[in-house]
């Protein structure tokens, strides 16, 4: 009976070490730009809970200790993390004084050429590499609006010295290069993260991306990650707290399987 019990706490302590995983990674994020925090989703199995009300479980065997203890299934619960999603609210917008940084107000992604294909980002420390192409913090080109070849979609600059106006126009003196592609999910569930703040689809997603209509471009400035540094705290402290609760658990039922197997057959004898 014990060793049930055993399983079900070892699954809360998995769990609870998956979330402390998950909010690790959210503090260390904290000052990366167009950084989504991330929440863990917990799936809890009740078999007790799960049957319908009116079923009624009457034992069809002499009464025995078994069917006097029987638990309906309720010694088969356990816990577990299914994943996390992320949290793709807004981030507070800081000036930075820099020409070429820019922040999203709203919602959309920059679209950007990387050689795995085009990934979507929220982070906009853009700069103008060697060959004058305007490329993101991790030198992928930017693309704008216009051909279906994203390599016919790169903005070339002659320098930094560009004026960004709200709905994504850059003007590089007078001369109009395009429009920044700030592109959309109906269903954000079809992105998943892959390092360096950019965004890819998931694996066999139908989903397409839409125009993004809701936003507004701010030059000179940069989105700060979504993470709240206090509410993160507090949650870490909660999941600590769960762990080492569940921790104290597998421990008295490892006391309690010592005595039943070395204790009580003494006291029979």
């Amino acid at each position: 009976m014990s060793s049930k019990g055993i399983y079900a706490a070892l699954s809360g302590a998995i769990a609870q070490g998956q979330r402390l995983d998950n909010i690790s990674n959210n503090l260390a994020n904290t000052n990366t730009p167009g950084f989504k925090k991330d929440q863990t989703v917990f799936r809890e199995y009740l078999s007790n809970y799960e049957k319908l009300p009116t079923t009624l479980n009457v034992p069809r065997v002499p009464a025995s200790v078994e069917s006097f203890y029987d638990m309906q299934g309720a010694d088969r619960g356990y816990a577990e993390a299914i994943g996390s999603f992320s949290d793709y609210s807004q981030g507070t917008l800081l000036t930075t004084g820099n020409n070429l940084d820019i922040a999203i107000e709203g919602e959309g992604f920059l679209e950007v050429l990387t050689p795995q294909g085009v990934r979507f980002s929220r982070s906009g420390n853009l700069r103008v590499d060697s060959q004058g192409v305007l490329v993101n913090q991790s030198g992928f080109p930017v693309l704008k609006t216009g051909a279906q070849d994203p390599a016919q979609r790169v903005f070339n600059v002659r320098d930094s010295n560009v004026t960004i106006s709200f709905n994504g126009d850059i003007y590089d003196r007078d001369e109009n290069l395009g429009k920044l592609s700030i592109i959309n999910f109906e269903e954000k569930d079809v992105l998943r993260k892959e390092g360096n703040s950019l965004f890819s689809l998931r694996p066999n997603t139908p989903a397409t991306p839409i125009a993004a209509r809701e936003y507004k471009i701010h030059q000179g400035y940069i989105e700060s990650s979504n993470v709240n540094i206090v509410q993160e705290m507090t949650d870490m402290i909660a999941a600590n707290r769960l762990f080492e609760s569940s921790q104290k658990a597998i421990k008295a039922f490892d006391q309690m399987d010592e005595k039943l197997n070395n204790e009580v057959p003494k006291t029979r004898a």
